[in-house]
């Protein structure tokens, strides 16, 4: 079975893990510190706050803005639970608005309508590898006076107009395994905010500046140097993976141009990089999966419940009329896409597709509607 996922991890790594545990210090140390500042200049913003993972992230920054109960956070519910989750994780409630039907991001233009008296924040998820609209979404923040928070945790490296995904708000990024740079599980939040920055030091640390000198209440959210040695090799390698899947995603484009398909779609001004590559093959998804699985091609289905059809969510009262956000999940799967992916697997997967797709193609025409600017890759 060609895997959806296969972490790009080598000796470069396995020597770096050897010299930490040599070294003797292998919990957050020099080589955390180093992590971070490597990872604020790449972002482009003034701190990068290393924690164990990409949920931590978001939930340290909605703790560290303040949030609770009786406060609203608009988002969306086409994403991993996890951004939800985090929300709820400080009594706030997350609202749900619908996404675009082409690009699966948070529609912009339907935020508006959902602000209310208790609306605290927006957090747009750059979902599969591609940056929301944050110029919109920037202006909507600053009209009604909102925090952005980025939900970047599959946008390592993605750019909205020559900025990085996690410098236009305070952003979360998740460096968990199959994620495109990893540290096995980890996470970072970006921001350019002197006072989030240093409380979430705090935060993460239990509360500590020094030893036994509790600040604040605070928890053990720390990355360990053993997983930092990793990310430092892993960002090395961040901008050539980030170009072999923009490579393989081109490919793929090419070889379903002429399918009833949707294809990913990249509006202007913005940069792909391709944490998943998601294609709307029609009603007939589940029969295409099946086949695609049968031919070994591990392809599979980014999200098949939406988030506010969750029970745990309709438990609570969180409902949300999304046919776009509905339509994604019973329309698309994604395709294996990783750097490692070599060039016999692509024409398999290839051949599966179009073989699948060829077979169902009376009942999988995509009628997709308001399209977007293409840009080439």
């Amino acid at each position: 079975m060609i895997p959806i996922a296969r972490p790009d991890l080598g000796p470069e790594e396995a020597a770096a893990v050897v010299e930490v545990l040599s070294s003797g210090m292998i919990a957050q140390g020099r080589k955390v510190a180093e992590l971070e500042t490597r990872w604020a200049e790449f972002c482009g913003v003034r701190h990068a706050i290393a924690m164990s993972n990409g949920t931590v992230a978001l939930m340290s920054i909605f703790a560290g803005l303040g949030l609770g109960p009786g406060d609203e956070v608009i988002t969306v519910a086409h994403t991993f639970a996890a951004t939800a989750n985090a929300i709820l994780f400080t009594g706030a409630r997350p609202v749900f608005v619908d996404i675009e039907p082409d690009t699966y991001l948070i529609d912009a233009a339907r935020i508006e309508a959902a602000i209310t008296p208790r609306t605290r924040a927006i957090v747009p998820v750059h979902l599969f590898g591609l940056v929301a609209d944050m110029d919109m979404i920037g202006a909507i923040a600053d009209r009604y006076g909102l925090v952005v928070v980025e939900d970047a945790c599959q946008a390592h490296g993605a750019l909205y107009r020559g900025r990085r995904a996690g410098s236009f708000g305070h952003g979360a990024f998740s460096l968990y395994a199959t994620k495109n740079m990893t540290t096995a599980e980890g996470g970072f939040v970006t921001t350019n905010d002197d006072r989030l920055a240093d409380w979430l030091r705090l935060y993460r640390n239990q509360g500590m500046r020094t030893r036994y000198a509790f600040e604040i209440l605070g928890f053990n959210f720390r990355m360990t140097d053993v997983a930092a040695a990793i990310g430092l090799i892993q960002l090395d390698k961040l901008e050539r993976n980030t170009a072999r899947r923009q490579a393989i995603a081109a490919r793929y484009d090419e070889a379903f141009s002429d399918l009833p398909v949707g294809l990913p779609v990249t509006p202007d001004g913005r940069t792909h990089v391709f944490h998943q590559y998601t294609l709307e093959v029609g009603p007939e998804r589940d029969t295409i999966l099946a086949e695609l699985r049968e031919a070994g091609v591990g392809a599979d289905v980014y999200y098949p419940v939406p988030v506010h059809r969750q029970a745990y969510i309709m438990e609570r009262g969180l409902h949300a009329d999304l046919p776009v956000t509905d339509r994604a999940a019973a329309r698309t799967i994604a395709l294996p896409i990783h750097p490692g992916l070599g060039s016999d697997e692509q024409a398999t997967v290839i051949a599966a597709v179009r073989a699948a797709v060829g077979r169902h193609a009376a009942s999988s025409r995509v009628d997709r509607t308001q399209p977007m600017a293409r840009t080439s890759r």
